[in-house]
């Protein structure tokens, strides 16, 4: 059975100080102390002295090792040994700030007798001292449960390499080919809530289309998505290239649901599906950031995409993209 974890002790940074001076291997050093080679590895580089006067006193010192993990343990302890600091903090977050804007406001404020980083503010929070408070009811964004800081699901699981946008065919990108498709959500204030408008437009024809939608759920979305395109011919909706935004983490469902496959821009990369961004700026001058977007009727919808697709775009030789979009459709229908 595997043993619950504890903080090492000091006897156990003596017997790994010995051990090392004496180059036994860290996994040796791991299975002597029944630890995992992991947790040795870890702290021997967190703890490891460096001495800038005399290099050749750096090593690993079980009394100094202590030393500093007790000083990084009373980091995290600040707001439970503080009161007046965990009082101010408690204030401001019933002031509806975020930690980080309180620790931010701590650093430049001159009287302020401490500084504490955002993380210290979640992790009391989210202790079991600050849930019995209902602490997290008070944050912007509110988890029932907060993972580790460096334990977060990777997205490259959700989000393969084979999805890359770097393995697009060269057709889509060069736009040659009709029917590969750039997607985004609009995201309006924080008053509107969760809702907001799925922007879709054509590579080749620059047609685009509108759908208004009550929250951010990726499934749902999806659905929508396949049951607005599915009329479309296949050779129409061949392909659909997103960001990594988590609205799009149930991009399997286009494959199963339609055919439609899902390519990904890079992490932090929104101009590499550019036609859509570029459209949305557009679409700025019609739905501002403080639109009441469940306001929006299927009518005034439809009528912005008219709009849209009934202006001459020079990239198109001046034709709109609804003629561009119809010229598509009939060649594909044509013997």
């Amino acid at each position: 059975m595997r043993r619950p974890f504890t903080n090492l002790t000091l006897d156990e940074r003596r017997v790994i100080s010995r051990l090392l001076q004496a180059k036994v291997p860290k996994t040796k050093i791991a299975q002597m102390l029944g630890r995992s080679r992991s947790t040795i590895t870890r702290e021997v580089k967190r703890n490891w002295w460096h001495d800038k006067d005399v290099p050749q006193a750096d090593g690993y010192w079980h009394v100094t090792a202590q030393s500093q993990a007790d000083r990084r343990r009373s980091r995290r302890r600040k707001l439970e040994r503080l009161p007046d600091l965990r009082a101010e903090v408690i204030r401001c977050l019933h002031e509806g700030w975020s930690p980080e804007q309180i620790a931010g406001r701590l650093r430049i404020e001159p009287a302020a007798p401490h500084r504490l980083c955002h993380e210290t503010i979640y992790q009391y929070v989210y202790s079991a001292e600050g849930q019995s408070a209902q602490l997290a009811r008070l944050l912007p964004e509110r988890r029932r449960k907060r993972k580790p800081r460096y334990a977060r699901t990777p997205r490259n699981r959700v989000f393969p390499v084979e999805a890359s946008i770097h393995n697009r065919p060269p057709e889509i990108n060069d736009r040659s080919q009709f029917g590969n498709w750039e997607g985004d959500l609009m995201i309006f204030e924080r008053a509107q809530g969760d809702a907001n408008v799925a922007t879709l437009i054509e590579r080749k024809t620059r047609y685009t289309v509108l759908l208004r939608n009550n929250d951010r759920k990726s499934k749902p979305l999806m659905n929508r998505l396949i049951h607005e395109m599915s009329p479309l011919p296949a050779e129409a909706r061949r392909s659909i290239t997103f960001d990594r935004g988590l609205e799009f983490v149930a991009w399997r469902e286009l494959e199963s649901g339609m055919g439609t496959r899902a390519w990904f821009c890079d992490p932090q990369a929104p101009w590499q599906k550019g036609s859509v961004e570029n459209m949305n700026r557009r679409l700025r001058r019609y739905l501002p950031r403080d639109t009441a977007v469940l306001h929006l009727t299927p009518r005034s919808m439809r009528m912005m995409c008219q709009r849209l697709n009934a202006t001459p775009r020079k990239c198109l030789g001046y034709r709109t993209p609804t003629e561009a979009f119809r010229d598509e459709l009939i060649r594909l229908e044509a013997p």
